[in-house]
């Protein structure tokens, strides 16, 4: 596949993907976000992870919020993304009350003092949005490269799992040299690890 197809084929897969999203009930992104957070709560547990990364659910996608409140009230270190110009992200600690804003994108992103993008390789596991994974822990994500950058330029990345929904578990997604595997991926109903642990 060319270069310029596989660009298709995302451009064209995300597109779908993100159709489908906004046509969920309120009642269903409400079940999913219950769902998310019991297999975020278990994998966190499972891992024994003290400081871990996360993102901060848009209302289309499977929703982290309580979970990432549930885990700063629990004492867990949370950092957040916030995206920058050149394509990389800084981070901030999530608080309790901490105040919420659109990023330069229109995602949700927290307000306050932020961190480099150095700060993510002390944590002890990643959570990353994604529009689909397929069986291989290939990760299609919306376009902007922030977490495959990210991810790509760790020196030692811990495990990383995408949260999707169920139907975003996908036989196969189209794939660039730059895009980065997860090491997993955490549905509203189960946790599945998909690729070897990462170096």
């Amino acid at each position: 596949m060319t270069t310029d197809a596989i660009a298709d084929a995302k451009r064209a897969l995300r597109a779908e993907l993100r159709e489908r999203r906004q046509q969920r009930s309120e009642a269903a992104r409400a079940a999913a976000a219950s769902g998310v957070k019991e297999q975020l709560d278990a994998l966190v547990a499972r891992t024994g992870a003290r400081s871990i990364s996360c993102f901060l659910s848009a209302p289309t996608e499977p929703g982290t919020r309580e979970f990432v409140d549930e885990a700063v009230r629990r004492g867990i270190r949370v950092l957040l993304p916030v995206t920058r110009r050149d394509g990389l992200l800084d981070w901030a600690v999530a608080t309790l009350d901490g105040d919420v804003a659109e990023g330069l994108f229109g995602m949700p992103e927290p307000v306050g003092d932020v961190l480099s993008p150095l700060a993510v390789n002390d944590v002890d596991l990643m959570i990353v949005p994604a529009a689909a994974v397929d069986g291989t822990g290939m990760r299609l994500g919306w376009g902007r490269g922030y977490f495959d950058k990210t991810l790509g330029s760790m020196e030692h990345c811990p495990p990383v799992y995408a949260v999707v929904f169920d139907s975003e578990l996908v036989d196969e997604v189209p794939r660039d040299l730059h895009d980065q595997p997860v090491t997993g991926v955490v549905t509203a109903t189960r946790t599945i690890e998909l690729a070897p642990r990462r170096r």
